[in-house]
C-alpha cells in the first residue's frame, strides 16, 4: 500500500486529491496538512511514502518544507512531489534542486496523478508531460555555472552516456532504444549511476547532469 500525505492550503484541492487517491486499491491518504509546518510534523509522525506538496503555503512554504524533509536522514525514504498552478512556475527547478522527485500541475489529468504517485514511489522522477526537457533546460540555464566534470570521474563511459540521456528527459525505455539494450539494462545503468553520485532519485540525477556540465541547457539530444 502506497501511503500519501497531502500538503496544500486549499481544502478543496486536498479533498479532490483524497477522493481520487483513496479510491485506488493500492493507495491510501494517511494525512493532510494546510501549511508547511504542519506538513513537516505529519511527515515525521506518519512517515508516508510520498508527499504531494504545494509550493505556496503559509507559515512555511513548500520549498523550505521539502529541503527539511530531504536533508533529514531519518526521512530519506520519503519522496516529495511539488504541486504548482503553472507549468512554468519560477520555483520548479529550485524545487527539484531542493530534493523533490518532480512536480505536477494541479489541473493534471487524474490518470497522470495516479501514474505519478506510483512512478515516484518506484524511484522514477516525475515531471508533467510535455514540459520536462524544455523546463529543465530553461531553469538549468539560470542555475549556477557548471562545475568541472571531475565530479563524474567515478562513472564509466556508458554510465556517463546514460546520465546524459536521463538529463535530456529520456525514460528508461527511450534510453534502451537509443542504446539498443534492454529496458532492464538501462534501468540498471541509471541505478548504478545514482548510487555512485549519491543521487537521491532520478530528478537529482538530472540536476547533476546539468550542474556538472555533462548536459548543456538547450541540448535536447
Amino acid at each position: 500500500m502506497i501511503r500519501v500525505l497531502l500538503a496544500d492550503d486549499q481544502s478543496l484541492v486536498r479533498a479532490g486529491f483524497r477522493a481520487l487517491l483513496d479510491a485506488q486499491p493500492d493507495i491510501e491518504v494517511t494525512g493532510e496538512a494546510p501549511d508547511g509546518e504542519e506538513a513537516l510534523r505529519k511527515v515525521r509522525e506518519l512517515r508516508p511514502d510520498i508527499v504531494l506538496m504545494d509550493i505556496r503555503m503559509p507559515l512555511l512554504d513548500g520549498l523550505a518544507a521539502t529541503r527539511r524533509i530531504t536533508e533529514d536522514a531519518a526521512l530519506k525514504d520519503v519522496k516529495v512531489v511539488m504541486l504548482t498552478t503553472f507549468e512554468l512556475d519560477e520555483y520548479v527547478f529550485e524545487a527539484i534542486r531542493s530534493g523533490a522527485s518532480g512536480f505536477l500541475v494541479k489541473d493534471t489529468e487524474p490518470e497522470e496523478l495516479l501514474r505519478a504517485v506510483r512512478a515516484v514511489v518506484d524511484g522514477d522522477a516525475l515531471l508533467s508531460p510535455g514540459v520536462t526537457r524544455r523546463l529543465i533546460a530553461e531553469f538549468a540555464a539560470r542555475s549556477k555555472e557548471p562545475e568541472a566534470e571531475g565530479a563524474l570521474t567515478g562513472l564509466t563511459e556508458r554510465e556517463r552516456e546514460v546520465m546524459a540521456l536521463v538529463g535530456i528527459g529520456l525514460s528508461n525505455e527511450e534510453i534502451a532504444r537509443r542504446l539498443v539494450v534492454s529496458p532492464l539494462t538501462a534501468k540498471t545503468h541509471v541505478s548504478r549511476t545514482m548510487v555512485k553520485l549519491g543521487a537521491r532519485d532520478r530528478a537529482q540525477l538530472v540536476v547533476l547532469a546539468y550542474e556538472s556540465g555533462l548536459v548543456r541547457p538547450g541540448w535536447l539530444g
